[in-house]
């Protein structure tokens, strides 16, 4: 990473304790900042590319029995889901913000997603549980990823999919992680993370040809435990 992105990207997550992160983030999503999310997430383009990615199947839950949406914060990726998915599919949105998971139920006005309070380096689900995953842009407030990715390999089912989206170590990373305390991630180090606990990146996804020329978007992989 650059020295300007390395003066730009906020260090917080690893300059205090994990409980004191921890209530950092939750005061964060849980205050005004929190309640701006899924207009910051329109006015980025990440719902709409979001969308456009369930859609046309680039990633495909045809068939997902179980999908777990992770930091589901104001629902953004769960909407899709309820959406695209088969009619019989079970949801279930998690967030560590109880208030995030109001939001998200105010604003998908659905009762078919189950809500749960829950950290994503302790999830409260049996191993194997899900058939299909997503984790929108979580991963970058764990002080330890590797506790995150162990815990959503456990619940994820073998041959299961996972859409995991990340801030990425360059310049609009580090401007993402400015403004909402997160950590950015290099490509290839969390492919090699992935790798070593079963979670194979099976596809690299791109929500346009631009995200894929300049990186503005973060990482985007399709993911398959093996």
């Amino acid at each position: 990473m650059g020295a300007i992105n390395r003066i730009v990207e906020n260090d917080l997550i690893h300059r205090v304790s994990a409980d004191e992160y921890r209530d950092k983030i939750k005061h964060v999503y849980g205050g005004r900042k929190g309640a701006l999310l899924a207009t910051a997430s329109k006015m980025s383009l990440h719902i709409q590319l979001g969308r456009r990615l369930i859609r046309t199947r680039k990633f495909d839950i045809r068939g997902m029995k179980s999908i777990l949406d992770v930091g589901s914060g104001a629902g953004q990726i769960a909407g899709h889901l309820l959406e695209f998915s088969d009619r019989l599919t079970q949801i279930t949105c998690t967030d560590l913000s109880s208030q995030m998971l109001r939001r998200a139920r105010q604003r998908l006005k659905s009762e078919r997603p189950a809500f749960v309070v829950a950290d994503v380096t302790s999830l409260p689900f049996a191993d194997g549980s899900f058939d299909g995953i997503t984790c929108g842009y979580v991963l970058e407030h764990v002080p330890e990823p590797e506790h995150g990715l162990r815990e959503l390999s456990r619940v994820l089912a073998k041959g299961g999919r996972m859409l995991l989206l990340t801030t990425e170590d360059n310049f609009s990373g580090a401007w993402t992680s400015r403004f909402w305390y997160c950590r950015t991630y290099n490509r290839q180090h969390l492919m090699e993370m992935c790798e070593s606990l079963g979670l194979h990146w099976k596809n690299e996804l791109w929500f346009t040809p631009v995200h894929k020329a300049i990186r503005a978007g973060g990482i985007c992989v399709e993911i398959e435990k093996v």
